[in-house]
């Protein structure tokens, strides 16, 4: 076999990678957009996930490549990555998203998918490949998008409760039962229009690499596009009840009036990030926002200590992913 040909199936091999990543991102994320629609009773689980499915899907007719663009260009520098890189930085994503899952920890594929590709860069050739605009922006996003979600979650809470301070508690659960369905609905198009565009960015920088894409070019193939958005809404459709347990159920008790606001904000945050292009992590939003709900009925109500320990496994995300990507990506100079 020539070298052309190895590295044509070397690059399809971690397309199929890139794409595993994408199904398990949506296995993994599924609890962002479905915790609280379920935990309120809203929609039984097999529904939930079929509907936030549909959502990932269509989103990819209302965003732009924003967060595309800062993965696929805003990373790293140009020429530094290759199949070695890409590979470190798939491996340690899924590893450290595998590792959360089995432990029902709500942590972050994005972050995680951003740390695999830092870990590998500098495995290769050293932090000073690294675009500090894109890295500092997508960091800085770990503190902002949490607190956004919760400022707009207990803001959206304090409106309500205004609202309809003088309509009866049964009618305003049958009212936000069916408003809860509209509020999940954006949520999932949110979270698919920025997750699946981190997926399309990784396989856009490896075409690049590779000289199937031209280094200008404005956008990837087609192909890639329908691709990752497909996959995201498959593994979503799968569903991660571990995590859906945690967000749900063990934060906050909520009721739909408390999931509505909680989606609704945290639905805000993702529409305005992706606008800008920055690579958030659905997770951090969503119990961001559900805090933010559950601290306006009552701190008590809130168990801070499990908020804590998600907080704990946000920040050691990056550098875990990083470690891992580091290794396998000396691994894979043996292997291909």
């Amino acid at each position: 076999m020539d070298a052309v040909s190895i590295s044509f199936w070397v690059v399809v091999i971690l397309v199929m990678l890139a794409i595993a990543f994408d199904f398990m991102n949506g296995f993994h994320d599924a609890a962002n957009s479905i915790a609280t629609v379920v935990s309120t009773g809203v929609l039984k689980p097999q529904q939930a996930v079929l509907f936030a499915a549909f959502f990932n899907v269509i989103a990819i007719a209302v965003f732009h490549l924003s967060v595309a663009k800062t993965i696929g260009k805003g990373i790293v520098q140009p020429g530094v990555v290759d199949h070695h890189v890409v590979f470190g930085a798939l491996i340690g994503a899924i590893t450290w998203n595998v590792i959360t899952w089995w432990y029902g920890i709500p942590s972050s594929s994005s972050h995680a998918l951003i740390g695999g590709i830092v870990g590998a860069v500098m495995a290769k050739a050293g932090g000073s490949n690294l675009i500090a605009a894109g890295i500092m922006k997508t960091v800085a996003f770990i503190f902002v998008s949490p607190v956004l979600g919760f400022v707009l979650g207990s803001l959206m809470m304090v409106l309500v409760s205004w609202i309809f301070r003088r309509t009866s508690p049964l009618r305003v659960d049958r009212w936000f039962r069916r408003f809860q369905l509209i509020s999940a609905g954006l949520y999932s198009l949110g979270h698919g229009g920025n997750d699946a565009q981190k997926t399309i960015g990784i396989i856009w920088m490896l075409l690049v690499a590779s000289g199937y894409v031209a280094v200008d070019a404005t956008a990837p193939p087609a192909w890639v596009i329908w691709a990752c958005y497909v996959a995201i809404g498959l593994g979503t459709m799968f569903g991660g009840w571990r995590i859906v347990k945690t967000m749900g159920q063990r934060l906050t008790k909520l009721k739909p009036v408390g999931g509505f606001c909680a989606e609704t904000g945290g639905a805000i945050t993702l529409f305005i990030a992706t606008g800008l292009g920055i690579p958030v992590s659905t997770t951090h939003t969503i119990t961001g926002a559900i805090l933010g709900v559950g601290s306006v009925r009552s701190a008590s109500t809130v168990r801070w200590g499990l908020a804590g320990n998600i907080i704990w496994a946000w920040i050691f995300t990056i550098p875990a992913a990083a470690f891992v990507a580091g290794a396998f990506y000396w691994l894979s100079l043996s292997l291909f």
